[in-house]
This record gives structure tokens, sequence and C-alpha cells, in this order.
């Protein structure tokens, strides 16, 4: 475990949102984060830049779309972070991804300083059984049966879906595990932390599973609030806002209740690259150790099992 951070200007806990842009449109998540926008809340939302030509298993709105984009572009100029979930909804050829991470700078001024696979993605990045190592693999395979082996191809180089190389080379970090703790630093202490075995990814970190709104508000409850701030941890909420946050223009409302009590309290709420930079200001640049990634994989898939949810 971390020993207890000095947090930016008295801060006693660090709180951001990672959004998956799975479902997306232009109108219907917007009351989300005019809300958080409201409240003082800045979190990071990712997009997909370049529409593609292929077919998607869940797909949504890409920056092709010239109101969705424009509406991303006044998200990212009120301080919302923009990232990555892949170049677009389904899988994309070398090129593409090259030409979408293009796109992505040219919109945004940047490369994505963060992004999270998209599960419809074939070259997802250490993806699928790849993010797990030994006898772990073996497990995942078991509970994947009808997986087809290696269907995730960014990182291997002989791959026409290999990516691995702009990866290490334009993107800072990389969501992988995600886990029922609100304080995602206990869940994983090493985080941002480098694995030698998956050696295209710069830097990864995890999460907290709140990907629909029930998972999410059952995660920040005033219980687990209280506790973040007492421990003076992190959390990254891995999250859909199209999946139950609002409807019809109007907002959840345990979902406002919870964060409108959460804006309250002494946070620090920055877009997820922004804490992940200060940890790594903090701390000295780090290699995961084999037992503490074997710990994270041992839980990762213990929650795994334990859950209906598909795409953590």
């Amino acid at each position: 475990m971390h020993p207890r951070i000095q947090w930016p200007n008295g801060k006693s806990f660090a709180f951001t949102i990672f959004d998956d842009t799975d479902y997306q449109t232009a109108t219907n998540v917007a009351p989300v984060y005019d809300f958080l926008s409201d409240i003082g809340l800045q979190t990071t939302k990712s997009v997909w830049p370049i529409l593609g030509k292929g077919r998607t298993k869940i797909g949504g709105t890409t920056c092709e779309d010239p109101a969705y984009r424009a509406w991303v572009v006044e998200l990212q100029q009120r301080g919302v972070e923009i990232a990555l979930h892949n170049v677009t909804h389904h899988t994309s050829t070398r090129q593409e991804t090259a030409e979408g991470l293009e796109r992505f700078q040219g919109l945004f001024g940047h490369y994505p300083h963060t992004m999270a696979n998209h599960t419809g993605c074939r070259e997802g990045i250490y993806w699928g059984r790849a993010r797990l190592s030994g006898v772990h693999r073996f497990v995942y395979d078991l509970l994947h049966l009808r997986e087809v082996r290696n269907e995730f191809q960014g990182h291997i180089e002989q791959s026409p879906l290999f990516w691995g190389d702009l990866c290490r080379d334009k993107i800072r970090y990389v969501r992988n595990f995600t886990f029922p703790e609100i304080n995602t630093l206990r869940a994983c202490p090493a985080m941002p932390y480098h694995d030698p075995c998956r050696p295209f990814v710069n830097r990864w970190f995890a999460a907290t599973d709140g990907s629909a709104v029930a998972s999410f508000t059952q995660m920040v409850s005033e219980p687990h609030q209280d506790q973040l701030e007492a421990d003076g941890g992190a959390c990254i909420m891995y999250t859909h806002f199209a999946q139950g946050f609002a409807d019809k223009g109007r907002l959840h409302h345990r979902f406002e209740t919870l964060m409108k009590r959460l804006s309250n309290l002494n946070g620090w709420f920055v877009p997820v690259h922004t804490l992940l930079d200060f940890l790594t200001s903090t701390q000295p640049a780090r290699n995961i150790s084999t037992t503490d990634r074997t710990r994270l994989e041992r839980r990762w898939l213990l929650h795994k099992m334990f859950t209906t949810k598909g795409r953590t």
C-alpha cells in the first residue's frame, strides 16, 4: 500500500472517472457532463476519432460526426480530458490505427495521454488472455472457452493489427484491471506501473469497477466516499455514462445525489492523466514485481468469476 499521500492544495483524497464512449451520442450523455462541470468535477471521456469501414459489436458516435465532434472539443475546452478507446468501434488495421492517432492529434492538439481497449477491437493491446500470465491465463481460458486464442493482436509484431510501437511512442497510460474497491490505489498500489513482460505499454493503471449506473452508485455510496476520504486514497472510476446515467435529459437521481455529496468533500477532482502524472512525479519509475502482478491477476480473476459484467 502507498504511504499516505500528500495531495495537492491540502486535499484529502483524489477522485476521477474514465468514461468509455460505448453507445454515446452528442446528446445522450451531455446532461451528465454538464452536471459534472457544474459541481466542479473534471474527468476523462474517451472517443473514437474515426468512423472506419468495418462492422461493430458495440457502437456509438465517432468524431467523424460534426455535431458530436464539436461537442467533444467543447468538453475539452471545459477541462475534460479526451482519451482513446481504440481509434474506432471495430477492428482496425495498423494503417487505420496510425491514421486514427493522427486524427486524434489533429482534433485535440496532442496524442492521447490515456486509453482503454474497446471490447470490439481485435487490435486490443495485451487484451483478453494476454492480460494474464502463467496459470492465471489457463484459468482465463477455461472461463472463455468460446474465445479464439490470440484474438487480440495489437501487441503481436507479426500481425497486420500490430500497433504496439505506436502505443509505446504516443500514449502514456493504458487501463487494465478493474476492481470492486473504492480506493483504486488499495487494489493496485503499484500504479501507474510498467510491466517488462508487456513492453509496448509505457504504464498501466487500474480502475474501480462502476461500468453502469447500478455498480457506479454502489461503489460511490456514502460509506465508500467516507472510506476513501479517511484512507486518503485515490479512485479512478471506470464507467459508461450511456448506461443509465441520464434518461431523456434527466439525471439518475441516486447518481446525482451521491456526486453532489462527493463534490462537497475535500477531494482533488482532476482528469485521469493529471492524477497519474502526479503519482508518477511522487515515486520513482517502477516496474511491477512478479509478486505484485500475481496478486493483481488473482484478485481480478476472482472478481471476474463472480460478476456478470463482461467488459472489465
